[in-house]
């Protein structure tokens, strides 16, 4: 009878058998354990192999930390709420660590698992440069993927090298005398803009000139005008989501996975802003395309039909055109490396000009000895005829201008950082940077260096005539980047900065708000402040 009420309250507490829960109880268990010791084993095999690979980096100057917590570090700064510009906060200890380490010459640390060596320094900047042997970008570049597919930025080996030498002559000055039109133009609009803000305490630069660039780039790089700077486009819009979208995911490990990544908000945004960027130019390219052919058809010469609009009006070839007529004589060039180009040129030309510009308009307005040189400057080539086109002579001519950018851009490079991945062993001061290190040249310290720039902090456009660039380090001053992979459209951005700089500097006097010692810098993409370039401008007295 006692068994069977023990049997009996069993059935009732346990609708299956005691003795089946206690299995199925251990079976869980023991699979729960199983699977514990796989993942702290593959952790483990992974961590010494890491430690295997990476053995000679960990003797290179820099924190004998774990990878595994500094990992967790920054996660909990990007995450804490305390935090509230993580991305200034970031950039500015990065800043003090480099300087910490500035005797010796290089710094390791871990980002995540990810091995970096950061150099700052022409000797160590000049090997990593100069490498053939490190051509291949950093893995960050990956997330441009899905939108550059293989331009020339993400592509390598063959690939990239055969794509460098067919894009080079499209950048010769010859052909950038054609472009000089649409930039000048465009320039002398952005100029007649800014009369809206005469009079006002203060507004932020920065949109201004973003959009002006996006207007010359749009028309120079596509042959297609936007009107970026007159009214909002899908174009415009998407470009500038997926600019600011590339930049913030860097500094979330967590989202560095594809597909993590793609199924987050952020992620289908930047789905999203790419696929118009690219429906948007494959439909100029289909429509340029079928203009060219069904010319030819009726007898035009290429070159002439390449000399006019979709419309038969005489205009100078775009960067699309030079493109197309690689297409049309090699058809082995596709649409789709078309596509890639353009969408390249548009994203690496944009908000790189636009922060140079920028920055070199905010340290003139800091400083009205700079100012009225460059001023001057201007008045001894236009005279008293400043609304004249700019000639190629004229850009030629504004030597101290050039001297002022590159000045600013010594300063305050828009490209902060620049990444390459090893892809082999290479010694570097004495320590051996294993394949497969992150090196990251970081020209914001580079350009800091008090041995090639004395006083370094000082903003003197002067550092740049000619008898005082003499003996410097061709590797202390690299905001284009250097060696092979340079940057291909430099000659095109200094003069696309010229003539923006000329027409604002002819029209307005400017001036600066934000002392430089409460400037918020962050680094994305490019470098921006997070409180903005505020200006205050007044129009010239002539």
């Amino acid at each position: 009878m006692f068994l069977l009420d023990i049997m009996a309250v069993e059935s009732t507490l346990y609708p299956v058998p005691l003795g089946t829960l206690v299995t199925n109880y251990f079976s869980r268990s023991l699979l729960w354990a199983t699977f514990v010791f796989i993942i702290v084993f593959a952790i483990t095999f992974a961590y010494i192999k890491f430690r295997h690979h990476n053995y000679d980096l960990w003797n290179a100057p820099g924190s004998k930390a774990s990878p595994f917590f500094l990992a967790l570090a920054i996660v909990k700064a990007v995450c804490s709420n305390r935090i509230a510009h993580h991305n200034v906060v970031s950039f500015q200890a990065l800043c003090g660590v480099v300087y910490i380490y500035d005797k010796a010459r290089l710094l390791r640390f871990w980002f995540g698992f990810k091995p970096v060596v950061i150099f700052f320094k022409p000797e160590t900047v000049e090997v990593v440069l100069s490498s053939n042997a490190l051509l291949e970008k950093t893995f960050v570049y990956e997330f441009l993927a899905p939108w550059f597919k293989q331009g020339l930025i993400t592509s390598s080996g063959m690939k990239w090298k055969k794509r460098r030498r067919l894009l080079t002559p499209a950048f010769h000055f010859r052909i950038l005398d054609d472009f000089l039109p649409v930039i000048d133009n465009h320039a002398r609009y952005l100029a007649e803009k800014l009369k809206n803000e005469v009079g006002k305490k203060s507004f932020d630069l920065v949109p201004y000139i973003t959009l002006c660039s996006l207007d010359i780039l749009c028309e120079t790089a596509m042959g297609k005008y936007v009107g970026a700077q007159k009214r909002d486009t899908p174009y415009v819009k998407a470009l500038n989501a997926a600019s600011q979208l590339f930049g913030t995911r860097f500094m979330k490990p967590w989202l560095w996975p594809e597909f993590i990544y793609s199924k987050t908000a952020d992620g289908k945004k930047f789905k999203g802003s790419t696929d118009i960027m690219d429906s948007f130019t494959r439909g100029v390219i289909r429509e340029r395309k079928e203009y060219i052919i069904g010319e030819m058809k009726s007898g035009t010469d290429m070159e002439e039909a390449f000399s006019t609009d979709n419309f038969g009006t005489k205009r100078k070839k775009a960067f699309l055109d030079l493109l197309l007529s690689e297409h049309l004589s090699d058809p082995k060039f596709t649409e789709e490396d078309i596509t890639e180009e353009v969408n390249t040129f548009m994203f690496a030309g944009h908000d790189t000009t636009a922060v140079g510009m920028s920055w070199a308009l905010y340290l003139i307005g800091q400083d009205p000895k700079v100012q009225k040189k460059c001023q001057e400057e201007l008045e001894e080539i236009f005279g008293d005829d400043p609304s004249r086109s700019i000639s190629l002579e004229d850009v030629k001519n504004l030597k101290y201008i050039e001297c002022v950018l590159k000045e600013s851009q010594r300063l305050y490079p828009s490209l902060p950082y620049i990444g390459r991945e090893s892809s082999c062993d290479i010694v570097v001061n004495g320590y051996t940077i294993p394949a497969g290190t992150n090196c990251m040249i970081f020209t914001y310290m580079l350009h800091r260096d008090a041995d090639m720039f004395p006083d370094p902090e000082k903003f003197d456009p002067d550092r740049f005539l000619p008898e005082n660039s003499v003996g410097r380090h061709p590797f202390a001053y690299v905001p284009f980047s250097a060696g092979p992979r340079n940057c291909i459209g430099q000659r095109f951005a200094m003069m696309e900065q010229k003539v923006v700089l000329a027409h604002v500097l002819m029209n307005y006097e400017v001036k600066s708000l934000v002392p430089r010692d409460q400037l918020q810098l962050t680094a994305e993409m490019v470098l921006r402040s997070h409180n903005g370039i505020l200006m205050e401008i007044t129009p010239r007295q002539r």
